[in-house]
């Protein structure tokens, strides 16, 4: 998997993200200078798969509070959503799924899957009546049967689209 670099990111930054040790990252980029990055410059993310393998990407609309499952570029399913509240905004960009987590435990419902930016994932809920409000600290919150068929689909690696 190739990520791209974006403004104000740092390789330290960027292996936590997608959870991989800096070590694995600079030896999967052999030609990289680790303390010099720059926007734009491509990083080689070793054990995900390549994005053109994968036939699905999740499309998450904040403002209009809608995840849309789409694969070979055409819309498989859609779902509602609740999102980030004033001052923890759900991030805007472009991300992986890199794991996946049953039974997380807590406000997190029934399943997890992290995204490529530390801290965040679509996940379910215990609190079924904040779908379709602006109430998370930034995760996409799902009902617990919506993210559980998602999960079952798409695979670690899938692409994640999120616009306001």
């Amino acid at each position: 998997m190739i990520h791209t670099v974006k403004p104000g990111e740092t390789l330290t930054q960027i292996s936590r993200d997608y959870r991989k040790p800096l070590s694995e990252i600079i030896a999967a980029n052999p030609t990289i200078n680790p303390n010099v990055i720059n926007v734009g410059q491509p990083i080689m993310i070793p054990g995900f798969p390549p994005a053109d393998t994968i036939p699905f990407r999740i499309d998450v609309s904040v403002n209009n509070r809608k995840l849309r499952l789409l694969k070979n570029g055409v819309l498989q399913k859609q779902y509602p959503i609740a999102v980030g509240r004033m001052l923890f905004g759900t991030p805007v960009g472009q991300f992986i799924i890199i794991n996946k987590a049953p039974n997380p435990g807590g406000p997190f419902g029934t399943m997890w899957m992290s995204l490529s930016k530390e801290h965040y994932g679509i996940h379910g809920t215990n609190d079924p009546s904040s779908i379709g409000k602006a109430v998370s600290k930034g995760c996409i919150r799902m009902h617990n049967r919506d993210v559980e068929e998602l999960s079952r689909i798409v695979p670690i690696g899938t692409s994640v689209t999120i616009h306001p």
